[in-house]
């Protein structure tokens, strides 16, 4: 490790792999609030937080198990999900009051049509303004489910295939098929909150 005084170990958080504190101090410099985004396999987080000198502070924040509760029965860490709790994000933080925030991507690579940029999209719909480029944003048919749908009825003439795949799905009472109705009714249902 350390085998000499010109050696500089990395802060903490960083040799954890957490935080790129170079990014976050220019986001921090910008003196808005950041909408962080995050992504799991099953689950989308998205919070709207400010910088306090004790730690940073939650305003508000969404969970795609927020949408379970609401009635969405689709995979929660598909990009529909993603787009829905963005919206739920920027829905609840419009109601607080805070409609100007910048994106916090984290260690995220910016890759086109990404979930976090769903997340963004979702925030915009419901009348945030944070500063994006549009070609980063994935295609609305993408948002909305309807590759999902696209993707189920290729694979309906194969039963078994079919059942293995959308097993949840099914489990849940959605038919592949019918997800981007099931996504425009929950995206209405927050709209109106």
């Amino acid at each position: 490790m350390a085998k000499n005084a010109k050696f500089r170990v990395p802060f903490r958080r960083r040799r954890e792999g957490k935080t790129d504190f170079r990014q976050r101090l220019g986001l921090l410099l910008s003196g808005k609030p950041r909408l962080v985004a995050r992504k799991s396999l099953n689950n989308v987080t998205a919070q709207l937080m400010s910088y306090d000198e004790k730690g940073d502070v939650v305003l508000v924040s969404a969970h795609t198990k927020e949408l379970v509760k609401m009635g969405y029965k689709g995979h929660c860490g598909n990009l529909p999900a993603a787009y829905l709790t963005g919206l739920l994000l920027g829905k609840k933080a419009v109601k607080e009051g805070a409609e100007e925030a910048i994106l916090d991507k984290g260690l995220h690579r910016a890759t086109k049509g990404a979930a976090i940029f769903a997340v963004l999209k979702g925030a915009l719909d419901a009348g945030m303004d944070i500063p994006h480029g549009d070609e980063i944003i994935a295609e609305e048919e993408r948002l909305n489910g309807t590759h999902v749908k696209n993707y189920a009825e290729s694979l309906k003439e194969d039963a078994d295939a079919y059942k293995k795949q959308f097993s949840k799905y099914l489990e849940k009472g959605l038919n592949p098929e019918d997800l981007p109705e099931h996504v425009a009714e929950l995206k209405e249902k927050i709209l109106n909150l």
